[in-house]
């Protein structure tokens, strides 16, 4: 089975990727092999039949010079033989490494081949391991971030007209889409349900109270009672008859009708003679009884039991009435259209405060270092939460990708990659033996006789 799998690891890799079958094998493993992996693949081909005839040629050479030093030709054969021979053995040597990466070599079961295919798993472990500690390292993201000065070059950046608008824009599509996105019923249910559970959650007797007690000790009361007395005299004034109407009309049938209308106009004169004067004296004796009133409810809004549990009564009744909650999630709506309209309009209000409050924190970012060393700090410190609470998550996103990938096609991508510079290694061992194996024998001839 081991060979099997050899084999025909081997002959994919002698086939070229170009039909769509192997093209869709490929990017099922999680590659996308395309025309720039082909041509890849071809160099290394050619690179491979280069180093494969240098090593046929350097067999060719060390038979012609054996044969040519049993013919009697002279020394210089033993040299050239020798120099072949480490030549061979040399690129043999490389042959057998660089093929051990990727493959069997031969489809034999030697240890220690194929590395690739068959540690792929432990290779993509050992690098989340070095990636996780020499660049997700908290004193590592730190010290980078603050040589790059984060704060500075942003406050340069802002302070360009071009690029607050810039930012602006994006900002404000950014935010069209998510007012897009959200549903307005959701958004509504969840405004009118925050709002209930709060308005709820929290009593509001002794708060009234407070504000209450603040406005009557502060005088803020007499410009509400100025406006009722004012509106109410005027209201006198032009409806006189429908008082003395009123007031007849609930009198006894038994009296006369000139009393009725003598007691009507009396009791209209007497309610107009003391509301004028309720209007005209602010020192008057019912606006001092109001404010006793207002004093003694604002108390009893603070402190006495029944008047707060009666005012928690009354806001449950108005919170759940049908046209309270309508009114709230309707605000949703309102709201939602004011920013809607406000960020598509270049001129608006929203984008000109926007802007300017960017321009104005890229100025003070460029000129003040104090608020830069804030801003380098607060991302420093983001930064390093994130890839000491997340490192472990962030390496198995490598981890788990190469654990992914299928060990056929990891080996022939990687190759794709990198097999021409391998193959540059078996001539450089052709070449490099050769050279070291002229060395030795002119060494041990030079002190061997």
């Amino acid at each position: 089975m081991e060979r099997t799998d050899s084999d025909t690891a081997a002959n994919t890799a002698r086939t070229p990727v170009t039909d769509a079958t192997s093209t869709g094998r490929l990017a099922a493993a999680g590659f996308a092999y395309g025309v720039a992996d082909e041509e890849r693949r071809r160099a290394v081909r050619r690179m491979k039949t280069l180093a494969t005839g240098m090593l046929l040629a350097v067999a060719l050479v060390y038979v012609l010079a054996k044969w040519a030093g049993s013919a009697g030709a002279g020394g210089w054969t033993g040299f050239v033989a020798a120099a072949a021979e480490a030549g061979m053995v040399g690129a043999l040597a490389d042959w057998f490494a660089v093929t051990a990466l990727f493959k069997r070599p031969m489809g034999l079961p030697i240890p220690h081949t194929a590395i690739i295919p068959t540690k792929k798993d432990q290779l993509g472990q050992s690098l989340g391991d070095f990636v996780g500690e020499n660049f997700l390292s908290g004193e590592v993201v730190r010290r980078r971030l603050h040589s790059v000065a984060v704060g500075r070059r942003l406050g340069g950046w802002l302070a360009e007209p071009k690029n607050a608008d810039r930012v602006t824009a994006e900002v404000s599509t950014a935010l069209r889409g998510a007012l897009t996105v959200l549903r307005d019923s959701d958004v509504q249910a969840v405004v009118g349900e925050a709002i209930t559970r709060r308005a709820d959650a929290q009593e509001i007797a002794p708060g009234l109270g407070g504000l209450l007690e603040r406005i009557v000790a502060e005088g803020g009361h007499t410009r509400v009672v100025d406006l009722v007395v004012a509106r109410a005299h005027d209201w006198l004034v032009e409806h006189g008859d429908s008082v003395m109407t009123a007031v007849s009309g609930g009198a006894p049938g038994w009296t006369p009708r000139f009393v009725d209308r003598k007691v009507g106009d009396r009791v209209y004169k007497e309610l107009l003679r003391f509301v004028t004067e309720m209007r005209d004296m602010p020192e008057h004796p019912a606006r001092g009884a109001i404010d006793r009133f207002l004093r003694d409810f604002a108390d009893d809004l603070q402190s006495d039991p029944d008047t707060r549990a009666r005012v928690e009564r009354l806001k449950a009744e108005v919170l759940g009435r049908s046209e309270v909650q309508d009114l709230i999630a309707s605000a949703w709506g309102s709201v939602r259209g004011m920013i809607v309209a406000a960020a598509e309009d270049e001129r608006s209000e929203l984008r000109l405060r926007v802007r300017a409050a960017l321009l104005s924190l890229g100025r003070r970012l460029a000129a003040e270092e104090r608020l830069q060393g804030k801003v380098d700090g607060w991302l420093e410190n983001a930064a390093v939460y994130v890839v000491t609470t997340y490192q472990s998550e962030i390496t198995a996103l490598i981890t788990d990708t190469v654990a992914g990938w299928d060990a056929e096609h990891t080996s022939k991508k990687i190759e794709a990659h990198i097999g021409r510079d391998l193959q540059f290694i078996r001539i450089n061992g052709t070449v490099v033996g050769a050279l070291a194996g002229l060395a030795i024998y002119t060494v041990s001839q030079a002190f061997g006789g």
